[in-house]
């Protein structure tokens, strides 16, 4: 009977939890999702900032070629080399060092401050939220990627300062996402069979978003201020609403990818190590699977009307980790715990 009761509740996770139809294969790595921060460190894919020379150059103006094709090259980046702007966007207008604020990793000195102001084509006021990106280039100084068969998975600690330092709207905020590649499928049906179909390989780019929800903002209705998790994105490309926060500071950010092509995110409050209990949600974004983890990035937000500054975010040793080992981690790991 226990065999059964095993049997039957890994084949209704299968049903309920995916879209896209699953080969017999999938069945057991479908319920075997890793949890961000386990397994191997890879060195070089992440930063600790605890250099105190750190220093971010930022050869402005910065990029827009979402809005008018222009990538105003040369683009900024930090002197030690794993941080660049995106010339897609532009990079945003305050990237600096500080010290960890309190209740941080315990040894940590350093942690890095992002904040922007002026978003969008420089010198144009939109009035219209919009983004700015600080990239991470540490997997592009190797020349490679990650197959998610090394199941991958990157992890950040984020603070969330008082609600009363936040950009007072409505809106998100900042986003933590990666930057993977995978193929989409489709389901042919016909008169007495269904098969699945491989179709195109994609570039795309899951993650999270922070939402503030602000009481002063007269189109919501909020009673009290408060900050939102939100997933990008489920099978259908549509975002999913996690948890509400309620009382800031640290937070624990990860996403982890198996070899099924399923993404997983894991959130929890403080910087302690994420466990299993702490997964919030496993989809396939966009309807497809993922095959290669290539980096990280962080989305900045505001209102682009050069008077509201973003909300002022802090992010701590965000890094790579891969629960098998493969080539790049032989060379550039250390264990964790």
């Amino acid at each position: 009977m226990k065999r059964i009761s095993q049997l039957a509740v890994t084949v209704l996770a299968v049903i309920f939890s995916s879209l896209i139809p699953v080969d017999a294969g999938d069945l057991l790595r479908l319920t075997s999702a890793v949890v961000p921060g386990n397994g191997v460190r890879i060195r070089e894919m992440g930063d600790n900032f605890e250099d105190a020379d750190w220093k971010y150059v930022f050869n402005s103006p910065k990029a827009s070629r979402n809005i008018d094709r222009r990538e105003r090259l040369p683009a900024g980046g930090s002197v030690n080399g794993l941080w660049f702007e995106s010339t897609f966007r532009g990079q945003p207008d305050l990237i600096r060092r500080v010290g960890t604020p309190l209740g941080g990793v315990k040894g940590s000195k350093g942690a890095l401050l992002i904040r922007t102001l002026n978003t969008g084509s420089p010198g144009r006021k939109t009035r219209v939220s919009q983004q700015d990106d600080l990239i991470f280039g540490g997997g592009s100084r190797f020349g490679s990627y990650i197959d998610v068969k090394h199941r991958p998975s990157f992890r950040v600690h984020v603070y969330f300062p008082p609600f009363k330092y936040w950009d007072n709207i409505t809106d998100s905020s900042l986003g933590i996402r990666c930057d993977v590649e995978g193929r989409t499928w489709k389901t042919l049906t016909r008169k007495f069979f269904t098969k699945r179909v491989r179709t195109e390989t994609k570039t795309y780019w899951p993650g999270f978003f922070i939402q503030f929800n602000s009481p002063d903002d007269p189109r919501y209705g909020f009673t009290e201020p408060s900050a939102l998790i939100i997933m990008r994105a489920d099978e259908r490309g549509e975002d999913v609403v996690g948890p509400q926060i309620k009382q800031p500071g640290w937070w624990t950010f990860g996403m982890s990818f198996s070899p099924d092509g399923r993404v997983h995110y894991y959130a929890s409050p403080g910087v302690d190590p994420l466990k299993s209990t702490d997964r919030i949600g496993s989809f396939f974004p966009y309807s497809c699977r993922t095959r290669k983890f290539n980096s990280f990035f962080f989305n900045i937000v505001s209102r682009n009307d050069a008077k509201h500054w973003s909300t002022p975010w802090v992010i701590d040793n965000p890094y790579v980790f891969v629960a098998t080992r493969s080539s790049l981690a032989r060379k550039n790991s250390s264990r964790t715990r």
